[in-house]
């Protein structure tokens, strides 16, 4: 465990932070999964997110399978739970490293501890580069990637590591891409090639190749197919080109997938990463971990349908093998309609820019009644969730529902602390998160 572990371990939690049961005195994070609480037996502040750790650890268990069937990588990207101790769990399981989005995430995991991290975005310009630097000035031992898809960037990196002596040396990956960030030719990436090539020091280094493809989607699957093959197939074609300007010992990296898309990256990378010795494939899939009951639900649906998930000599249901792990849990405040429950729970609280959440269960005094067949949220308010029930629905003022929800990456950044379930939905740990 890190210095930084060992204190958020003893940071005091108390009512400010969702979930912590009203008037109980203060405790340390780490004593907090002794308690006994449970989300629906009316002691714990509502609404919350929890984890289901056994979805959770089952789910890393798949995911590292297959990365390792297919003789690939994975840096998991920490934006999804920006949890330190999450991360550290998935590098412990496997992981090549762990993914981030800027530098301030860069910087939440380097004071953890971690020391192999990707950028998986263009920074910004000359300001930024300074302020990598000086992050990166405290970290001698880190091993750092970022995406590069201009000269302006190129050359903002190379002024600030010119300027210190004190950095480790730093990666640029040249980044293609579709519907984002990212080179959109050959063409375009030869002169970020060249830039970088003319502009490297013993500190900064080409490092490899670069995309994401789960920009490339469009509401046309057919056309979203097209999209990510052309970029996959842009990108393989460039490894040769890197591979033939610096000779064939200096190790690459080819970096790509999402958390819907992973399968085809595999596929369609695999052979142009087997056929460079000093080449690996690292994934930066992150909310497969979590899993849905939306977005990725719906994206699992898909991978099977295109195969399935391929594990040494099996074929395996994505759909089946990965598990939802998350859990939104609220309180029924109101039944003004008889259709009509208003749950406290709303924008502020889960996410809805990829899909409503969805109601699972109904909870009375500490009990599970059933499943809720049926119910479904129509809109939410700050503060309210609007559900629609079915005609013989009993829900009362008081409940409890257990909600599904869609796109952790959206709604686990509206909470301080992810609270993690035994199979009884028991609280057995909890995890802070560092979203700023």
């Amino acid at each position: 465990m890190s210095d930084l572990h060992a204190t958020m371990e003893n940071v005091l939690i108390d009512e400010r932070i969702r979930g912590f049961p009203p008037g109980h005195p203060p405790l340390p994070l780490a004593v907090i999964g002794t308690q006994g609480w449970k989300p629906y037996d009316g002691r714990m502040a509502l609404p919350l997110i929890s984890l289901d750790r056994q979805a959770f650890a089952s789910n890393v268990e798949l995911m590292m399978a297959y990365v390792k069937s297919h003789s690939a990588e994975i840096a998991p990207h920490a934006k999804t739970p920006m949890s330190t101790a999450l991360a550290d769990t998935l590098i412990s399981a496997g992981a090549w490293g762990t993914t981030v989005a800027d530098i301030r995430q860069a910087a939440v995991l380097l004071k953890a501890g971690q020391r192999r991290l990707i950028v998986a975005n263009e920074i910004g310009g000359a300001a930024a580069a300074r302020r990598l630097a000086a992050l990166l000035g405290h970290y001698p031992d880190a091993e750092l990637h970022v995406f590069v898809d201009s000269t302006a960037l190129v050359e903002a990196l190379a002024a600030a590591w010119l300027e210190r002596t004190d950095l480790p040396p730093l990666g640029l990956m040249v980044e293609f891409g579709a519907g984002r960030a990212g080179l959109r030719s050959a063409d375009a990436a030869a002169v970020i090639l060249d830039t970088i090539l003319a502009a490297e020091t013993p500190a900064l280094r080409l490092s490899g190749i670069a995309a994401y493809e789960g920009a490339a989607a469009t509401a046309d699957p057919e056309e979203t197919m097209l999209r990510i093959d052309a970029l996959m197939a842009m990108t393989s074609d460039f490894l040769p080109k890197i591979r033939a300007r610096i000779g064939s010992e200096r190790p690459l990296l080819v970096t790509s997938g999402g958390s819907v898309f992973f399968d085809i990256v595999v596929a369609r990378l695999a052979a142009a990463v087997a056929a460079d010795p000093a080449c690996r494939l690292v994934l930066r899939s992150g909310a497969i971990f979590f899993h849905d009951h939306g977005i990725y639900e719906r994206g699992l649906a898909g991978l099977d349908a295109r195969g399935g998930l391929r594990i040494g000599d099996k074929t395996v249901s994505a759909a089946a093998g990965f598990r939802p792990a998350l859990r939104v849990w609220a309180e029924i405040l109101s039944r003004p309609e008889p259709k009509l429950a208003i749950a406290g729970m709303g924008m502020r609280d889960v996410a809805m820019d990829q899909d409503l959440p969805r109601p699972l269960a109904l909870y009375r005094n500490g009990v599970r009644l059933a499943d809720l067949e049926g119910a479904r949220v129509l809109r939410l308010n700050d503060q309210h969730a609007f559900m629609a029930l079915a005609d013989d629905s009993d829900v009362a003022v008081g409940d409890v529902i257990e909600f599904g929800i869609s796109h952790p990456c959206t709604c686990l950044d509206r909470h301080a602390i992810l609270y993690g379930l035994d199979p009884d939905h028991s609280v057995t740990s909890a995890y802070l998160t560092s979203f700023g």
